[in-house]
């Protein structure tokens, strides 16, 4: 892969309504019309560049939403107020009851605790599989599959997905493909991969700066088209709507998204190799050692590097609690959840943001009682960084 997102976005011109260099915030809930006429053919969804009401559409929201679209490569793309919005909105509308879903069994814990818990409620059956064992896949397909849906790196064990083997597998049985990438927006373009729709957490890495809780769904006009009809989209009558002021901070901030995503990239492989070289378990898709390395590397948008998020092995709760206390009483950091933060964010997956997946599918997956997932932040003087998490360990 050789695809340039970042001047796909420097390419849009967006300017404010009276000539501003930042698109002007619009911070109506309704707006206005001249006449009956157009106000009924903008409600039917008819009226380019109309707008009703801000659940529907919003100028500021749009913006965003059109540079996200440029960004993956996709025809359109819709905002939504966080990044499990985006994700059952979308699984919402593709699924009736009676449909099937193939997902991976190493899923960040909320989307999990949806697919096994929630959906079923609704005649929706789940099956989970090792996302890197193809032929797990094929035979989880059955007539009633409707998606394949994975993470692009899977949260917390960082496996990488196979974009292209999957949507050919899902596309011989006509089904769809969806891909969340939160955890690597830029560095790989799961849409022009094959993925039918990619969904995003953009409180992690794409604002990159944990002052609000967004998301965002990218795919076709159609796709987007049916996600916000009024009659039936899941996007609209649900109800996910983002504030206009907070998508136009995340317009800003994602017109540096290249650049941080470079430096999240280089200090991550600086610390993860380190690591290493000490003896640490340690999982980074940067690393030969990783065994989806070469498929990370054949797929990947190079000039991004491999992302900011790694992992160590502490093996127990106890471990990783004594070492994660000292790491923030060292200043390396803040014991915390999340992700894609300018300051390095650590915690331990299976007892934070993995505890929705029972303790006895935690072991079966391979997620170590001690695990500690490691969102590493931008740093300027990563050498120093690391020495500090080495007098830690």
């Amino acid at each position: 892969m050789n695809s340039d997102p970042a001047k796909r976005i420097f390419d849009i011109q967006q300017f404010g309504e009276f000539g501003g260099v930042n698109p002007s915030i619009t911070d109506s809930s309704t707006y206005t019309f001249m006449e009956g006429e157009t106000m009924e053919e903008t409600f039917l969804g008819h009226m380019e560049g109309c707008f009703l009401y801000s659940r529907h559409w919003n100028p500021s929201n749009k913006f965003l939403a059109d540079a996200l679209a440029a960004m993956e490569g996709t025809e359109s793309a819709w905002i939504t107020s966080s990044g499990m919005a985006a994700i059952t909105c979308s699984i919402l509308q593709l699924c009736h009851s009676g449909d099937h879903i193939i997902t991976s069994v190493t899923t960040y814990g909320g989307t999990y605790a949806f697919l096994k818990n929630w959906l079923p409620k609704y005649n929706i059956e789940v099956s989970f599989v090792d996302i890197t064992d193809l032929e797990q896949v094929k035979n989880a397909l059955r007539p009633n599959t409707k998606i394949i849906y994975t993470e692009m790196v899977t949260n917390p064990l960082l496996q990488v997905s196979d974009i292209p083997a999957l949507a050919r597998i899902a596309h011989d049985h006509q089904a769809k493909v969806m891909v969340d990438n939160t955890f690597t927006p830029m560095i790989f373009s799961p849409a022009e991969l094959g993925a039918d729709f990619v969904v995003y957490s953009m409180t992690k890495f794409i604002n990159g700066k944990n002052d609000c809780v967004a998301g965002a769904i990218c795919g076709s006009n159609e796709f987007i088209g049916q996600l916000s009809n009024v009659n039936d989209g899941t996007a609209m009558l649900l109800g996910p709507v983002l504030d206009p002021l907070r998508s136009s901070s995340i317009l800003k901030n994602l017109h540096t998204l290249h650049l941080r995503m470079k430096q999240h990239s280089k200090n991550a492989m600086y610390v993860a190799g380190k690591l290493e070289e000490l003896g640490v378990s340690v999982k980074y898709t940067g690393l030969p050692s990783h065994p989806q390395h070469e498929l990370h590397t054949r797929l990947m948008n190079k000039e991004y590097g491999y992302g900011g998020m790694l992992s160590i092995d502490l093996e127990t709760e106890k471990r990783a609690n004594e070492v994660m206390f000292k790491m923030q009483q060292a200043n390396i950091g803040y014991l915390a959840v999340s992700l894609g933060y300018f300051r390095t964010l650590f915690s331990c997956s299976g007892h934070s943001t993995s505890s929705e997946i029972p303790a006895e599918i935690q072991k079966e997956m391979g997620l170590s009682d001690g695990l500690v997932r490691f969102s590493v932040g931008l740093d300027n003087d990563i050498e120093d960084i690391f020495n500090r998490i080495k007098s830690c360990l």
